[in-house]
């Protein structure tokens, strides 16, 4: 166990390098001068040389890199050129909304997705199946902005059941707080419960057909012990794999379920930094995320590890 994890870690610092390259010199190619968008109107060579020099933007890319890299070490990500705000201070706030969010959503997630996953397999070619293959293909087709306005117009403007926007902290309300957030969960979490469940059906058709279940049940076991012990279990490294993928995605990609709603979340600080050509704002996002995708991957790896000894000993060998 100790090798593997050592193996996975390693892998996991290579790629977070390979990532904080990959951001830096992303954000620099990016077209617009940040400090033209900074300056405003005050566009004289004399403003922009000194606005240039403050934000270091006069120093080689190596140097840049360098400082980018030692303060984020250090949990420096800079200081927003629009707002004058600490970087990691704007993060703080927005990005406990946006976990909140993709956790709830994820949550909708695995419960409609692998309960109508192993429904599907186990019902197979009966209508129980036809529906949830239905639902799947509903959750896939529908865009979640679309799903998002008539939820909004029939759920919360019409019927009154969930507030149409706004959001409050958990630690001022968590009743008022869980009460705003259930409606955009939902929105957000069906397209990935249809994903979950489509691999959960596959992979448990897949196990149900395989000979430890015949003998499984040539030995008496009950359909419940075969379906949740034996089946659902070696189902869950694909729905692992799967939940582990969309969570970073949700975590990056909540931008227009939060627009909708009004959460003021990760995404609308994302694109405000985008449009303004606010450079450490961008870089911290972007490698929040990428440092998300990869912490995600490695827990992924873990839960391989607890669900199937296998993969275990074979990933310590490579």
């Amino acid at each position: 166990m100790r090798s593997y994890l050592l193996h996975r870690l390693w892998q996991s610092a290579v790629t977070l390098v390979l990532a904080t390259i990959v951001v830096f010199l992303g954000v620099r190619a990016l077209p617009g001068d940040p400090a033209a968008a900074f300056a405003g109107e005050e566009r004289d060579p004399v403003s922009l040389a000194a606005i240039r020099e403050r934000l270091g933007l006069n120093d080689t890319i190596v140097v840049q890199y360098g400082k980018f890299v030692l303060g984020a070490l250090r949990g420096d990500l800079g200081t927003s050129t629009r707002t004058g705000i600490p970087v990691s201070q704007m993060i703080a706030t927005g990005l406990p909304v946006t976990i909140e969010l993709s956790v709830l959503a994820m949550l909708v997630a695995i419960v409609l997705g692998v309960t109508t996953g192993v429904v599907a397999a186990v019902r197979r070619g009966r209508p129980a199946e036809w529906f949830a293959n239905g639902l799947a293909l509903l959750g896939l087709s529908v865009p979640n902005f679309w799903l998002g306005l008539i939820a909004i117009l029939y759920l919360a403007v019409g019927l009154g059941l969930f507030p149409a926007s706004g959001f409050v902290p958990f630690g001022e309300d968590p009743l008022a707080n869980l009460h705003h957030l259930v409606l955009p969960a939902l929105v957000l979490g069906t397209g990935i419960a249809a994903i979950v469940m489509r691999q959960t059906r596959s992979a448990m058709l897949e196990s149900l057909g395989a000979d430890y279940i015949r003998t499984a049940r040539a030995k008496g076991a009950s359909p419940r012990a075969v379906i949740g012990r034996h089946a659902l279990r070696n189902s869950l490294v694909v729905v692992v794999t799967v939940v582990g993928l969309q969570l970073g995605i949700l975590i990056s990609g909540a931008v227009v379920t939060e627009r909708i709603f009004g959460l003021p979340g990760f995404g609308k600080m994302t694109i405000d930094a985008v449009f303004q050509r606010d450079y450490p704002v961008i870089q911290g996002v972007v490698l929040l995320t990428a440092t998300a995708y990869i912490l995600i991957n490695f827990l992924v790896d873990i839960a391989y590890s607890l669900i199937d000894p296998r993969i275990r000993v074979a990933g310590a060998q490579t």
